[in-house]
C-alpha cells in the first residue's frame, strides 16, 4: 500500500515531464496525452488536498486557486506574445469563459452532486456574499464597462483607463486575500462541526507538505502545457466540425479548469460546500483579479492591442449569471434547483458559443 501511494505521488508529474518532453519527437497519440493530462490533474488535486488538510481553510483552497491563475496568466501572456489572429481578445475570451464555467458549470455541478447525497448543504453566508460583490464589481469594471467608456470606440480602453482598471482590480483582489486569510478568516470557513470528519486524520508531515507543494507545482505547470499541447488538435476538431473558433477559448480553459472542478466537486460530495465555494469563487476573483493587470501591463509596455469588452451576448449572459448566482447563495443554503437552474445556464452558454 505504502509503494502504491508513493507510486501515485511520484509517477504522473515524470509522466507529463515525458509527454511534453518527448511528444513531438515521438508523435504521441492524442488521445495518449489526453490520458496523461487528466492523471496529472488528479494527481494535482491529491496534492492540494494534502496541503490544505496541512495549512487549514481557507489557506489551501486559496493556494491552489492561486497557483492555478498564475500559470493560466503566463500561459495567456505566450500566447499573447505570439501575435497570432485573435490575440487581442484572448484576454477577454478566456477571462469571460473561466467566469461562465466556474460559476455555472462547477457551481452547478458540485452544488447539484452535494444537493443529491445530502439533501442540503449549509455554508457561510458573510464570507460567500463578500465573494460575490468583489466578483460582481470586478467583472463589470473589466468586461463591461469599456464598452462605455467614451475615450475609445468599441470594447477598448483608453491607456489611461486601462492602467487605472488594472490598478483597481489588483488592489481589490489583494484587499480581498487579506480579508479571506487574515482579517476575517473565520467568514470564510465552514460552518458548526461540517469539517470535523476530516479531523480524525492525522495533518502530514512538514516533509511530505513540502514535497507535495513542489509536485503540485510540477503537475499544475503539466497540465497547463499538456493542455496548450493539445489545443492543435482541439483547433483542428472544432475548424473539422464546423464550430466556431470561439470554442477552443472554452475548451482550454475547461482543461486548465479541471484540478479545481475535481477538488471542488469531491469536497462537496463530502459534505464540505464551503470548501467548495472557496475554491469556485476564489478562482473566479483569482482569474479577473491576477489576468487583468498582467495582460493590461502587457499591453500597455508592449502597444499591443486589449479588447477587453463583451458584445451584446456576453454582456446578457454574465449579467444573469451574476444576478443568479446572487440569489442562489443568499440563504446560506443550498438544494438541487440551485444546482439545476445553474447548469441550465451553463448548458446555454455553451450552445450559444457553438451556435452564435
Amino acid at each position: 500500500m505504502e509503494r502504491l501511494r508513493w507510486t501515485w505521488i511520484w509517477l504522473p508529474p515524470f509522466a507529463g515531464a515525458a509527454s511534453l518532453l518527448f511528444g513531438g519527437a515521438a508523435s504521441i497519440p492524442t488521445l495518449l496525452l489526453g490520458i496523461v493530462l487528466i492523471v496529472t490533474v488528479l494527481a494535482a488535486v491529491h496534492h492540494a488536498e494534502l496541503i490544505a488538510h496541512k495549512v487549514g481553510e481557507p489557506f489551501g483552497t486559496f493556494l491552489l486557486a492561486l497557483a492555478v491563475t498564475v500559470i493560466e496568466v503566463g500561459l495567456i501572456l505566450t500566447l499573447m506574445l505570439q501575435g497570432k489572429a485573435g490575440a487581442e481578445t484572448l484576454a477577454r475570451d478566456t477571462v469571460f469563459s473561466a467566469v461562465m464555467i466556474i460559476l455555472n458549470g462547477l457551481l452547478g455541478a458540485f452544488i447539484l452532486v452535494g444537493a443529491l447525497r445530502h439533501h442540503e448543504q449549509s455554508f457561510q453566508q458573510v464570507g460567500v456574499s463578500a465573494s460575490l460583490a468583489t466578483l460582481c464589481t470586478l467583472t463589470v469594471l473589466t468586461l463591461v464597462l469599456p464598452n462605455f467608456a467614451a475615450a475609445e470606440r468599441g470594447p477598448y480602453y483608453a491607456p489611461s483607463q486601462l492602467a487605472f482598471v488594472a490598478i483597481v482590480s489588483l488592489l481589490l483582489y489583494l484587499t480581498f486575500v487579506m480579508v479571506q486569510t487574515v482579517r476575517h478568516r473565520g467568514y470564510f470557513l465552514p460552518p458548526g462541526g461540517e469539517a470535523a470528519e476530516e479531523e480524525h486524520a492525522a495533518p502530514p508531515t512538514n516533509r511530505q507538505t513540502l514535497i507535495s507543494g513542489v509536485l503540485l507545482i510540477a503537475c499544475l505547470v503539466e497540465v497547463v502545457l499538456l493542455a496548450k499541447a493539445l489545443a492543435p488538435a482541439i483547433e483542428d476538431g472544432v475548424a473539422g466540425a464546423g464550430l466556431p473558433h470561439a470554442v477552443v477559448g472554452v475548451v482550454i480553459a475547461a482543461l486548465v479548469l479541471l484540478p479545481e472542478s475535481v477538488a471542488a466537486v469531491r469536497a462537496a460530495m463530502a459534505n464540505r460546500l464551503q470548501t467548495s465555494l472557496n475554491l469556485a469563487l476564489g478562482s473566479a476573483l483569482a482569474t479577473i483579479g491576477l489576468t487583468i493587470p498582467a495582460v493590461a501591463m502587457l499591453s500597455l509596455v508592449q502597444g499591443l492591442p486589449l479588447a477587453l469588452g463583451l458584445d451584446s451576448k456576453g454582456i446578457v449572459l454574465l449579467s444573469l449569471t451574476l444576478l443568479v448566482t446572487t440569489q442562489s447563495l443568499a440563504t446560506a443554503r443550498t438544494t438541487v434547483l440551485q444546482g439545476v437552474v445553474h447548469l441550465v445556464i451553463f448548458g446555454v452558454f455553451v450552445f450559444i458559443t457553438l451556435v452564435p
